[in-house]
């Protein structure tokens, strides 16, 4: 079987946890140490997806871990270039986290019109399951046809990780297929 290669970048804020999702999704790990970014980390995961034809498939992500800080914008867009897919993370307990997803949302699409994006409200185990419904009905960004859901993500207990890893990968290998 074939390996199909993709690259995909994780996008936000500094310490909203994008490195957590990766370290979780990647080595099953978490650590509470905060260590911030420096420009970008590239982590792989090979992994077997299923097309409804029964079809395997095997696709090896290439995981970019991009800087959050402010001053990274004016470079950001040479390391988005070229990604299939972006997960926009934002941190549930920062709400200015929340409030920028549209930017890095519009920016990941305007330099990969055709790629795909999820949305994780990550730390979700820190905020009650009604005000996370809230966030997820607020911010549903429906009008974004490219916007594959929203997920209330914990790098910490591995809440909906993998998930949101998987659900991008198979929407990116067979863009004609609806995912569940």
């Amino acid at each position: 079987m074939a390996t199909i290669s993709k690259k995909i970048c994780l996008v936000g804020d500094f310490g909203v946890g994008k490195t957590s999702l990766i370290r979780q999704f990647v080595e099953r790990a978490f650590s509470d140490r905060y260590l911030s970014t420096v420009g970008v980390k590239i982590s792989r995961k090979t992994m077997e997806l299923t097309k409804s034809s029964e079809q395997k498939v095997e696709i090896q992500l290439m995981i970019w871990d991009l800087e959050g800080h402010t001053k990274f914008k004016a470079i950001a867009p040479s390391y988005l270039q070229g990604s299939s897919g972006a997960i926009i993370v934002a941190d549930v307990t920062r709400q200015e986290t929340v409030e920028r997803l549209t930017e890095h949302l519009q920016l990941f699409l305007s330099i990969n019109p055709k790629g795909f994006a999820i949305v994780a409200f990550n730390k979700s185990d820190l905020f009650d399951d009604e005000t996370i419904e809230q966030l997820l009905t607020t911010y549903n960004f429906k009008e974004q046809a490219q916007v594959l859901s929203t997920y209330a993500t914990s790098a910490k207990t591995g809440k909906d990780v993998d998930l949101i890893f998987e659900k991008l990968a198979y929407k990116i290998l067979f863009p004609e297929e609806s995912i569940c």
